[in-house]
């Protein structure tokens, strides 16, 4: 399945080159609202919110009550996370929380065990999707600047009891319009048990196709922006 994705930065609709560069913007949220209300799924992130400069909340409440969406970006609470469902996300997508680099890598170390519990208990796991971005085969998180001793697969496989899916972004393919890195997302899906899908560099119908082959759903953002991949 595609799954065309939505992110603020500004109050503006962007789309990053490298979760750093600004190749698109666009103040028409209400067109792209309409454009993708034919899809089963949107995600929608908070860029203001996942970098701790801001937040869009008044936009992201706008999107989640018209599309079903898992929404993200900023999750490092409980109470952040009830409130992103109360305003009608589907859907709470959690990643750096997840982390703590100041603890010791041996058997997966830097996953905070108590925050992930904590979670889902209160909201239900079947409501969590676990973000787990790799760069250059390490778990990146805080915008992708921090780099963790921690490989993607030794990620959802500590965290797979406490989320009902996986979000994996590849990272090194982002934004690029290159394709991504099939290999290393079915790496990643043989490591769990749990629904995985990927983001990260995704172009073509064929690559979203050869993911759906493998059960894997496909978030396609920069493809969908630039025109390059036709939604019709």
């Amino acid at each position: 399945m595609l799954i065309p994705s939505i992110d603020l930065k500004g109050g503006k609709v962007v789309q990053l080159v490298q979760g750093e560069k600004v190749a698109i913007e666009s103040v028409d949220l209400d067109g792209w609202i309409a454009r993708f209300a034919k899809f089963p799924r949107v995600q929608l992130i908070d860029l203001d919110a996942a970098m701790g400069i801001g937040t869009n909340d008044t936009l992201v409440r706008r999107v989640a009550a018209q599309l079903p969406c898992s929404v993200g970006g900023g999750v490092r609470s409980v109470g952040r996370a009830q409130d992103l469902l109360e305003a009608g996300a589907r859907s709470v997508i959690v990643g750096s929380a997840y982390f703590d680099m100041r603890r010791s890598a041996d058997e997966g170390g830097v996953i905070k065990f108590d925050f992930a519990k904590a979670l889902a208990d209160a909201v239900g796991r079947d409501r969590i999707v676990g973000a787990v971005d790799s760069r250059r085969g390490r778990v990146v998180i805080h915008g992708w600047k921090t780099t963790l001793p921690l490989t993607a697969v030794q990620a959802v496989q500590a965290l797979e009891p406490y989320c009902a899916e996986f979000l994996y972004t590849h990272v090194d393919a982002e934004g690029l319009m290159k394709g991504t890195d099939l290999d290393a997302i079915k790496s990643v899906a043989d490591a769990t048990g749990n629904k995985l899908t990927a983001a990260g560099g995704i172009t073509t119908r064929e690559e979203i196709d050869a993911l759906h082959a493998l059960g894997i759903d496909a978030v396609v953002g920069m493809a969908i922006y630039t025109g390059a991949l036709a939604l019709d």
